[in-house]
């Protein structure tokens, strides 16, 4: 026998966790905003150029519950590289690709990537982390995506003005290949030799998980409407009361500063107090906003809403991630974090099919209100089935 891990902390997640996740997610930054000028660039029309953008996330979709099973199998670290790998290669194949078709399938195939990443280090962080820790250890993993994807698209911008469009691309290859470095150098201090991976049947875990998956993760897949329709709605608002690109863009950017303050002391707080009291009131606010948006008509008015909207959203740090560690069973942990990233991706997926319908049969103002009026629902589900304690979900902590 090897060895006992070290206990963790939060210090001990810098290196296998955080470091990585940061370098990762600021290629993502870069690479989101340019997705569309590709396609563009390479003969897409806008209608095609918007089906494209929306390809990557179907991928990451259709990968979800198969990346589950691969890093049962390889155990998460080593389904990280691989991750890297996948994305590295797909990333130089959307440099070369010859028409937005290609292109389009290389983005398919880093959605997979992207998913095959992202679930390994949410596995990992439930493996070694106690329940009363989750919350801050995730909470400050969704703090350093958030961060990451917030300084991407300015490493981006340089990369773009230094070498063409593709620097964007090859920014996210370097940064990958760095984080998969990092990786594999710096030893992990909570894996011992003799750590055994598991294998449990997908379809068994669903099976014995459906309560969780129809309940809890219904909440968690409103959630992530929310948070897709607040990118999507709030800017269509701003042009709709006249505000001029800029204008938007300053709000996000006030809404997203705002949004990143939150991550440590709310992952306290729902260690502390429990996940109802950072889920609820993430959903409360979130929905207020989209209520009252339709009642603003000036850049005062949106910018109240967008900061609200921050403030709800910073309640919501790395909230789904916890409650999937949460609810996580010991057997089939990664087929289960599979599955629960499939339902909150889902969210993120239907949310704009959502506003687009609402919005086609009334007004714009109509699609927030009801989108508010959805959010209620998030917060009525997880006020009925989420328990106070994270220990009261689940038997299967570490």
């Amino acid at each position: 026998m090897s060895d006992a891990p070290a206990p963790p902390t939060l210090r001990s997640l810098v290196a296998s966790v955080y470091l990585p996740t940061v370098l990762f997610a600021i290629g993502q930054g870069a690479v989101i905003p340019v997705i569309a000028i590709t396609a563009t660039d390479l003969g897409a029309s806008v209608a095609l150029a918007g089906v494209i953008v929306a390809v990557r996330g179907i991928g990451t979709m259709v990968f979800d519950v198969p990346a589950g099973a691969l890093v049962g199998r390889l155990g998460e670290r080593r389904a990280m590289v691989v991750g890297t790998a996948i994305l590295a290669a797909a990333l130089l194949g959307c440099i070369a690709s010859p028409n937005p078709f290609v292109f389009a399938a290389f983005l398919f195939v880093l959605g997979g990537g992207w998913a095959l990443f992202l679930l390994a280090r949410l596995s990992y962080v439930t493996d070694v982390m106690p329940p009363d820790m989750r919350g801050r250890a995730l909470s400050t993993l969704g703090g350093v995506q958030r961060i990451g994807n917030f300084i991407g698209p300015f490493v981006g911008a340089a990369a773009i003005w230094a070498i063409g469009l593709d620097g964007a691309y090859l920014t996210h290859v370097a940064l990958a290949i760095a984080s998969c470095v990092v990786l594999i150098a710096v030893p992990d201090p909570h894996t011992t030799t003799t750590t055994q991976h598991d294998h449990a049947p997908v379809a068994s875990v669903l099976r014995d998980n459906r309560h969780a998956f129809t309940t809890i993760g219904a909440g968690a897949a409103i959630l992530g409407v929310l948070r897709v329709c607040r990118q999507a709605l709030v800017p269509l608002w701003g042009l709709q009361i006249g505000l001029d690109a800029a204008q938007i863009s300053l709000l996000f950017g006030i809404s997203s500063a705002i949004d990143m303050l939150f991550f440590y002391p709310v992952g306290m707080a729902s260690d502390r107090f429990g996940r109802r009291a950072v889920a609820l009131p993430c959903l409360a606010l979130l929905s207020i906003g989209f209520l009252a948006m339709p009642l603003t008509s000036s850049f005062a008015g949106l910018a109240l809403v967008g900061a609200l909207m921050g403030v709800g959203n910073g309640l919501g740090s790395g909230i789904v991630m916890t409650l999937g560690a949460d609810l996580a069973p010991l057997e089939g942990r990664a087929a289960f974090l599979g599955a629960w990233r499939l339902v909150s991706d889902a969210g993120q997926a239907g949310g704009p099919l959502i506003a687009a319908a609402a919005t086609a049969v009334a007004t714009l103002g109509v699609a927030s209100a009801s989108i508010g009026l959805l959010g209620f629902v998030g917060v009525a589900t997880f006020a009925v089935f989420l328990p106070s304690r994270p220990e009261a979900m689940t038997a299967s902590s570490p």
